[in-house]
């Protein structure tokens, strides 16, 4: 398994860019948020991928950030969403921005994503939650009832909890950093922080 790719960028195309390592050109289908954030022609990059192993195909994809790998793989691993959906969603949302949509069963907004219907929108929603429950998070005190969360002065932090929950992030790896914050930030921004924080460890 290739875990990433670090060399020089030396074509980008419309949903794929090609990283040269070593004299070998590896063609990485991505993401437009990863495209957007890759640098110039002829400069160097790191991409982390994931190398996906059919019978009519091997495919490389590669994103410039762990967690929108993360994302990417979590999402194909559900009945009906293949890569290309799952780089569709990547495309129109973030990584926070998924994990917000599925942590609060926002099946509309997901819809937006190109190849995405309301149906396959539920589905997503459907299994990724109950895989988070087959994980354990509901058990370890991440999903709060909003009174709860709101007597204990807790604002958006389980929220945001639960959202990172759904990138593979446990209770115990990030509940310590978002206690860290201002509960009142909207759930999105509680995100971005904890992943940044939490990048740097």
């Amino acid at each position: 398994m290739i875990y990433s790719l670090k060399g020089t960028l030396i074509h980008r195309a419309q949903n794929f860019a090609v990283v040269e390592c070593g004299g070998v050109g590896y063609k990485c289908s991505t993401s437009l948020s990863s495209l957007r954030d890759m640098p110039q022609i002829g400069s160097e990059v790191t991409l982390y991928t994931y190398m996906a192993v059919r019978e009519d195909a091997v495919e490389l994809f590669g994103f410039t950030s762990a967690e929108e790998i993360e994302c990417f793989k979590i999402l194909t691993s559900v009945s009906g969403v293949g890569s290309k959906v799952g780089l569709a969603i990547l495309s129109e949302f973030s990584p926070e921005q998924t994990a917000v949509c599925i942590a609060s069963g926002d099946s509309k907004t997901l819809t937006k994503a190109a190849g995405v219907g309301n149906k396959l929108a539920q589905r997503i929603i459907l299994e990724l939650k109950d895989k988070i429950k087959k994980l354990g998070i509901k058990e370890t005190g991440v999903k709060l009832p909003a009174k709860t969360a709101s007597d204990l002065g807790m604002g958006n932090i389980p929220n945001a909890a639960e959202a990172l929950a759904v990138l593979g992030y446990s209770s115990d790896d990030v509940m310590p950093v978002l206690s860290g914050f201002d509960a009142n930030l909207p759930v999105e921004e509680l995100i971005h922080k904890t992943l940044l924080e939490l990048g740097k460890r």
